[in-house]
């Protein structure tokens, strides 16, 4: 998150929106059988007129989203895809995926795979072992340091530089081993760096002390209490990839039920999926990463709309896929996209500012 960026984005949609001419054609998303209801945004008392316009804007000009998606009191209110996208396609979550694991070890913690983020990851991870660049520090090394990024390895992702930056890693043969083998440059726990391999590890303690692969244990613990079918598994590497070091590849309707399941505390309809406990634990900041605060695996962050703060709950993948979660006004939004290594990935921030939220906050 590139605080000028957001801004800047900021000021080019609502210059583009004031130019946009309002011929966008509404239409109450579908009912489909897959869990969700929806709803008819014209129902509802709101002035619309942003909505039309955003929605001319992006049908008329050039960009890079793939799908937008708005749930209010667990209603779908708006669906729209671009780009040859439809509500059929899946979408490459990137770290996305990074806040579904967070989840996942909720549930492996609910259920006594694992007893606690403060377990040494030694614990679960017996074999390999670091060989190199040995350091006491590693031993210092938990769980709870990995999913705030602060596990004190040389392991940046937005530094090219580092040793560990994921697309290094990439290149290696063994990404497990590389990772713990990795040169300590802080203390556990000391400073947060974006990490992807420490998140890869995760899904490697979930799946050892579970005793199952990482999809399979997603798919038994989370997706099929979700009602979610059409998931795929995968990586941009042309290497052979380990369960554990693949992402999640989804529906955005699918991806809103994750984020409904934040925004109703671990539970989607009359199941309690995940704990509330764990659901406030790991949405509630913990660190900070470029400023941003992170808890585990999720970030909160800040929008302003009718003169009201406003901080969601949100997950982040590369390219334009966000998870926003906003409690207090009881709202999801998705979005995907192919703005890959881009800038214009920070759109969907601009249109939750300034068209979204402005309309369905209330404001007085």
């Amino acid at each position: 998150m590139r605080k000028s960026a957001v801004v800047l984005f900021f000021v080019l949609c609502a210059v583009s929106l004031c130019n946009g001419q309002a011929s966008y054609v509404y239409s109450q998303p579908d009912e489909l059988n897959d869990g969700w209801k929806t709803a008819d945004m014209r129902s509802m008392d709101v002035d619309t007129t942003r909505i039309y316009q955003l929605f001319t804007q992006l049908r008329q000009g050039e960009h890079k989203l793939h799908s937008a998606l708005f749930i209010k009191s667990g209603e779908v209110i708006i669906e729209e895809y671009f780009n040859a996208y439809d509500v059929g396609k899946q979408q490459d979550l990137r770290s996305v995926t990074k806040s579904i694991r967070a989840l996942l070890l909720g549930i492996a913690i609910d259920k006594g795979f694992i007893d606690s983020v403060d377990d040494p990851i030694s614990k679960y991870l017996k074999d390999p072992v670091p060989k190199k660049n040995l350091d006491p520090r590693k031993n210092e090394i938990t769980i709870k340091h990995l999913i705030t990024m602060s596990a004190g390895w040389d392991c940046n992702d937005w530094d090219k530089k580092s040793a560990g930056q994921e697309d290094r890693v990439y290149r290696k043969k063994d990404w497990v081993q590389y990772t713990l083998d990795l040169p300590m440059i802080n203390d556990p726990g000391s400073i947060s760096n974006y990490c992807s391999m420490g998140v890869l590890l995760l899904a490697e303690i979930i799946s050892r002390a579970s005793g199952m692969s990482i999809d399979t244990f997603a798919e038994k613990f989370l997706f099929q209490p979700l009602g979610i079918e059409n998931i795929g598994w995968g990586h941009t590497s042309k290497k052979e990839v380990i369960s554990s070091g693949k992402r999640l590849y989804m529906l955005p309707r699918d991806m809103a039920k994750i984020g409904q399941l934040i925004l109703n505390n671990g539970m989607w309809k009359d199941m309690q999926i995940v704990s509330g406990t764990w659901i406030e634990t790991a949405t509630t900041p913990k660190t900070k990463i470029t400023g941003m605060d992170y808890g585990y695996l999720w970030w909160n962050i800040p929008f302003k709309a009718n003169g009201k703060a406003i901080v969601s709950t949100t997950a982040t993948g590369n390219g334009g896929q966000y998870i926003m979660v906003f409690p207090e006004w009881n709202m999801v939004a998705v979005f995907t996209g192919g703005a890959y290594n881009s800038q214009e990935d920070k759109l969907p921030f601009a249109i939750m500012n300034d068209v979204f939220l402005p309309t369905f906050i209330d404001n007085n």
